[in-house]
């Protein structure tokens, strides 16, 4: 049999304001697309469309920017209320250039402004946030889901995220429920009976990544994506988001900026 992974986007999921039942809204758009949620689904779900339900948009009207903020706004060039929302969002700057803040957030996460965003948010003045904690995002939708279908499915929320010494942006899994963070070869033999030493794939990212494919970045409207066939994968799987993200001691660059 000839090996196979299906991707599906879900059309017709509306905007989504706080306080929406996202789990429902998903099962009826699998519903109309003809792939109703089965067990074994993986759900990638846009970070965008969870902060959004979970009432993580912000009015900037609403900021006041602080001293500190005022600062890295002269530096940086960015409006200081952007930077007020950074500065709450994090735990640390990593680096601070002309229109690029660098930061480890409250979530451990490495990214540019804190993970916040304008784009797909309705209103010149809104910014979304990312989820106050996105694995606990993404368990709350599969045990909805569960409830409401009895399928046991994996959910990764997701958001792009450039790269180091890479250009362009790539989905990356932020949020995980019941999908394996890793696919681990270490001590498994190759093609020709090598020992594999370090072969260790973030099949989340890999996930996150098929996920964007037919989900998109720009008007396409679709948030979501099902991914059915993969066998790599322990439907009850016990792990979080912060298994990708490295220590400092583990970090081989700390010593180089």
């Amino acid at each position: 049999m000839v090996k196979r992974v299906c991707v599906f986007g879900l059309e017709g999921i509306p905007l989504l304001k706080a306080g929406d039942d996202l789990p429902s809204l998903i099962i009826e758009a699998a519903k109309s697309n003809g792939v109703e949620i089965e067990d074994g689904d993986i759900l990638v779900v846009a970070q965008k469309v969870v902060s959004k339900a979970e009432d993580r948009v912000v009015r900037l009207d609403s900021v006041k920017p602080s001293k500190k903020a005022l600062e890295i706004a002269k530096n940086s060039g960015k409006d200081p209320r952007i930077v007020e929302l950074v500065i709450r969002e994090s735990k640390r700057f990593l680096k601070v250039s002309q229109q690029t803040l660098i930061v480890e957030d409250r979530r451990d996460l490495v990214n540019i402004n804190a993970g916040i965003d304008k784009s797909n948010v309705r209103g010149e003045n809104r910014y979304a946030l990312l989820p106050e904690d996105p694995d606990r995002s993404a368990r709350n939708l599969r045990s909805r889901i569960a409830e409401l279908t009895s399928r046991n499915v994996g959910v990764i929320i997701s958001d792009s995220y450039s790269r180091a010494f890479r250009r362009g942006q790539v989905n990356f899994a932020i949020g995980l429920a019941g999908v394996d963070s890793f696919v681990d070869y270490r001590g498994t033999t190759d093609l020709f009976g090598y020992v594999l030493q370090v072969k260790f794939c973030a099949v989340v990212d890999e996930l996150a990544g098929a996920g964007e494919l037919v989900m998109g970045q720009g008007k396409e409207a679709i948030p979501v994506a099902i991914i059915r066939g993969l066998k790599r994968r322990s439907p009850n799987a016990v792990s979080s988001s912060k298994d990708l993200v490295i220590t400092e001691e583990e970090d081989l660059f700390k010593d180089v900026w």
